[in-house]
C-alpha cells in the first residue's frame, strides 16, 4: 500500500457533517491535512470520492433528517454541493493546492464517450497539480440512473483512473466478524476472497444516520476493485493517515483479478439492462462457459423495449441473469431473428443481419 503512487480515497457522509446535519469544518480539515501531507512532493496523486452534498443542505433548508423523497434529496444536495465544495476549496488553500469537482451520473460511467471524457478530465486534473473532487450528481440523477452510494462510485473511479489503491474511508474501522459494538467481537485484518467473508454477516445500516450506505456497499465496492486488480483498504476516516502510509489498519483486501476493459466493468456495475434476452441451454453453454458471442439461433425470447447499442440482461430458461451485454438489434427486430441461423437471415433479410445478437466483446457473464 505504501508503494501506492494512484490513489482514490473515499469518504462518506458521516465523516462530514454532524448528525444533525451540516459540515463539521473540523473533520474536513482533519481529513484535508492527511490527504494534502500524503500527495506533497508530487510523488503521489489523489482522486478524493466525497459524500456529504445532501447532509450538508440540510441545516441550510430546515430540514431535521434526511428526506426520503427524491425532490427534497435533490434539493438539499444543490444546496450542499456548493457549500461541500466551497469548504473542501477553503481547506486545501492552506496548502496552495486548487481543487476541482467533478459531478457524476451512472449514465456518465456507461455511457462510452461520456466515460472517456470524465477520464480524460481527471487526468488532466492530476497532470496539472489540481485535486478533483468527485461526487455522484445528486441534482439531476433518478431513481433509475443513481449510484445509491458513492462507495460503488469510488470503485468504479478507482478503475477508471487506473489507481493503485482504493481507500474507503468510514466510522467504522474495518469489516469485524460481529457487531463492533458488542464484546469478543473481532477485526478482519486481511480478505483474499469472497470466501473470507462467507460466515461474516455484514451490516447494513450507518450509524450516523446522514448517509445512505453501510458496510454492505463498501464491502460490495471493496470486492469490485479487488476483481478489477486494485488493493483496497476499507478503515475509519480517524486512520486516514495510517492507511495511506501502509499501516496495519482496517480490513485489507487483496487483489482478486486483473485489470478488463473499461466497457466490461462499467457494463457489469454501472449499466442499467433496458431488456432481456432469454437463452436456449446450448446458448447458454456457449456463452458462460466458452466465452462465445451469443447467436440468433440460441435466443428463446425477449422481454422489454431496447434500442441496438443498449445494454440487456441474458437469462436462463428459470430467469437466472447469467449475463449481461451491448445488443446489436433493436427489441422489434429481435422476434424475427429468434431460432434462425445467421445463413438463413442473411439470405432472407440482407447481410446485415448475418452477425451476432450479442458479440463477445461486448459481453460481460455475470455467474461462470
Amino acid at each position: 500500500m505504501g508503494e501506492a503512487r494512484r490513489i482514490v480515497v473515499k469518504v462518506g457522509s458521516s465523516s462530514l457533517t454532524t448528525a444533525a446535519g451540516g459540515l463539521d469544518a473540523d473533520r474536513v480539515d482533519a481529513l484535508v491535512d492527511v490527504l494534502a501531507k500524503t500527495r506533497s512532493g508530487g510523488e503521489r496523486e489523489i482522486v478524493l470520492v466525497s459524500s456529504g452534498a445532501i447532509a450538508a443542505g440540510l441545516a441550510p433548508l430546515g430540514l431535521r433528517r434526511r428526506p426520503r423523497d427524491l425532490a427534497r434529496q435533490q434539493a438539499a444536495a444543490s444546496v450542499g454541493q456548493g457549500l461541500l465544495v466551497a469548504r473542501y476549496t477553503a481547506s486545501f488553500a492552506r496548502y496552495g493546492v486548487r481543487v476541482g469537482q467533478v459531478l457524476l451520473t451512472s449514465d456518465d460511467m456507461s455511457r462510452r464517450a461520456h466515460h472517456r471524457n470524465a477520464s480524460r478530465t481527471l487526468d488532466k486534473l492530476l497532470a496539472m497539480g489540481a485535486f478533483p473532487i468527485v461526487n455522484e450528481n445528486d441534482t439531476v440523477a433518478t431513481d433509475e440512473i443513481r449510484f445509491g452510494d458513492n462507495d460503488r462510485l469510488a470503485a468504479l473511479v478507482a478503475h477508471l483512473v487506473r489507481a493503485d489503491l482504493l481507500v474507503l474511508l468510514s466510522d467504522v474501522d474495518g469489516v469485524y466478524d460481529g457487531d463492533p459494538s458488542r464484546p469478543g467481537t473481532s477485526r478482519i485484518a486481511e480478505v483474499r476472497g469472497p470466501e473470507d467473508l462467507a460466515h461474516v454477516e455484514i451490516g447494513s445500516a450507518g450509524k450516523a444516520g446522514v448517509g445512505t450506505g453501510g458496510m454492505v456497499t463498501k464491502v460490495e465496492a471493496a470486492r469490485i476493485a479487488a476483481a478489477a486488480g486494485i488493493q483496497v483498504v476499507l478503515t475509519s476516516a480517524v486512520h486516514a493517515a495510517e492507511a495511506l502510509g501502509g499501516g496495519d489498519t482496517g480490513t485489507y483486501f487483496h487483489p482478486t483479478g486483473r485489470r478488463s476493459a473499461d466497457r466490461l466493468l462499467w457494463l457489469q456495475h454501472a449499466s442499467t439492462p433496458q431488456g432481456s434476452l432469454t437463452l436456449d441451454d446450448g446458448a447458454v453453454r456457449a456463452v458462460v462457459e466458452g466465452r462465445k458471442s451469443l447467436l440468433p439461433a440460441g435466443i428463446a425470447g425477449v422481454e422489454g423495449e431496447f434500442n441496438a447499442g443498449d445494454p440487456v440482461e441474458l437469462r436462463d430458461r428459470e430467469g437466472r441473469a447469467v449475463a449481461r451485454g451491448l445488443v446489436n438489434f433493436d427489441a422489434k427486430e429481435i422476434p424475427l431473428l429468434v431460432g434462425r441461423s445467421t445463413r438463413e437471415l442473411a439470405r432472407e433479410l440482407g447481410p446485415g443481419y448475418e452477425r451476432e445478437v450479442v458479440h463477445r466483446d461486448d459481453l460481460v457473464v455475470l455467474h461462470p
